[in-house]
């Protein structure tokens, strides 16, 4: 078990959780919580870190072997088990697992470390005892347009990590093919940004473009009608016909989108507003137009 927050490993976990600049050099990132662990896809997997509160935990332990495909018994008594594909070759009993689990999860390295180790890793307040070092998943813009299906939302210079995160699970569940996401956009693989996506950041594509103009007049060229939520809008959104390729921009908290940006969009839209209301928050106002689609779509 590991008692020290000098050892490297978890100095190394420390510099992903906090520099965006190491996370981009390495291509790893740091997801906290049982939940999120375990929606990991095993062959993205690099390090797992337990608590040893979390493996005295009878449920938790249960389901985190049952994940992983062996048992965690002995590993307090060493400093880390590597996952092989033949789990004789690391002391551990396969669980029942076809052997197609073994190969994804090989080369996986599983530490245990003290309470105190895992809250100086942690970048909660009150950690659950598991946290996993994990490959970052890259797509092509290929990968988040999708034949006539394609749905995106495009984000220019989004700055709150829970925004973020609440627009990539809304956007699984709406059925959006994929996110696309300027540089200054806030950093995806940020701790609070992975934790608010739900697990999401794992089964829906994005694309960080490094240039937005460019790649949005690629997008258009495959003929993807784009929309900015903009006060200058003259139509409500809900007077558009969705159930083409379809592409809503969405600008900073702040400032929404810069007058460049918004002059690439085919159609300005509106969400009506009460009261005294300028504008939505941008996450809510992603979710409206999402599901606008999605409901179009299922009643086409």
């Amino acid at each position: 078990m590991i008692t020290s927050t000098s050892n490297k490993q978890v100095k190394n976990v420390n510099k992903l959780r906090t520099k965006s600049k190491e996370r981009r050099t390495q291509k790893l990132f740091v997801a906290e919580g049982i939940r999120m662990v375990l929606e990991t896809p095993h062959d993205k997997l690099k390090q797992i870190f337990l608590s040893e509160s979390f493996l005295s935990d009878s449920a938790n332990r249960r389901e985190t072997e049952k994940y992983l495909g062996v048992s965690l018994d002995k590993l307090t008594e060493v400093e880390m088990i590597t996952l092989d594909c033949r789990a004789e070759n690391i002391g551990t009993e396969k669980l029942g697992q076809q052997d197609e689990l073994a190969q994804r999860v090989a080369g996986t390295e599983i530490m245990a470390v003290s309470d105190e180790v895992m809250k100086q890793m942690s970048d909660t307040v009150t950690p659950q005892g598991i946290l996993a070092v994990i490959r970052m998943p890259e797509y092509s813009l290929e990968d988040v347009l999708s034949g006539d299906d394609t749905h995106l939302l495009i984000l220019e210079n989004l700055q709150d990590p829970g925004n973020l995160g609440t627009m990539f699970r809304t956007a699984e569940g709406a059925g959006v093919s994929g996110l696309i996401l300027s540089r200054d956009t806030v950093d995806v693989f940020l701790p609070k940004v992975i934790r608010s996506t739900m697990g999401a950041i794992f089964r829906v594509p994005f694309l960080v473009s490094e240039d937005l103009h460019e790649t949005l007049e690629t997008v258009k060229s495959r003929g993807v009608k784009l929309y900015a939520a903009h006060l200058r809008g003259e139509k409500m959104y809900d007077a558009y016909d969705y159930t083409g390729k379809v592409g809503f921009l969405i600008g900073n908290e702040g400032n929404g989108l810069t007058d460049e940006t918004a002059d690439q969009s085919d159609v300005y839209i509106r969400i009506p507003m009460g009261g005294k209301l300028e504008s939505l928050n941008a996450a809510m106002a992603a979710g409206i137009l999402m599901y606008e689609v999605n409901r179009q779509r299922r009643n086409k």
